[in-house]
């Protein structure tokens, strides 16, 4: 069973920063692209970011330059850094990630559950 799990989430002042993580765990063979999306209130998801194999990165216009997203393969976990935050940032932020847990299985697209990000005065 293949488990992904965010941390780092919380309540930030507008300006401020927050470091984001996902760590994938269970059996895995190969994981391809990462991504992060959030999702706003009343909004529906959007993609923020995506690292692929080969640390390619492409970002939303509206992050990029504020934040940046890094894998570590070793460990099997992406991060999101988030810098400059803007209270329009507020929104729950979910790691995918496109995997394979053996060398003859499909690409999966996996989700974690989330983690709260609210940026606030």
């Amino acid at each position: 069973q293949v488990q992904l799990v965010e941390s780092g989430g919380g309540l930030v002042q507008p300006g401020g920063s927050l470091r984001l993580s996902c760590a994938v765990s269970g059996s895995i063979f190969r994981i391809n692209v990462m991504r992060w999306y959030r999702q706003a209130p009343g909004k529906q998801r959007e993609w923020v970011a995506d690292i692929n194999s080969g640390g390619s990165t492409t970002y939303l216009d509206s992050v990029t330059g504020r934040f940046t997203i890094s894998r570590d393969d070793a460990e099997n976990k992406v991060s999101l850094q988030m810098n400059s935050l803007k209270p329009e940032d507020t929104a729950v932020y979910y790691c995918n990630a496109d995997l394979k847990q053996s060398r003859w299985s499909a690409v999966r697209s996996t989700w974690g559950q989330g983690t709260q990000v609210t940026v606030s005065s």
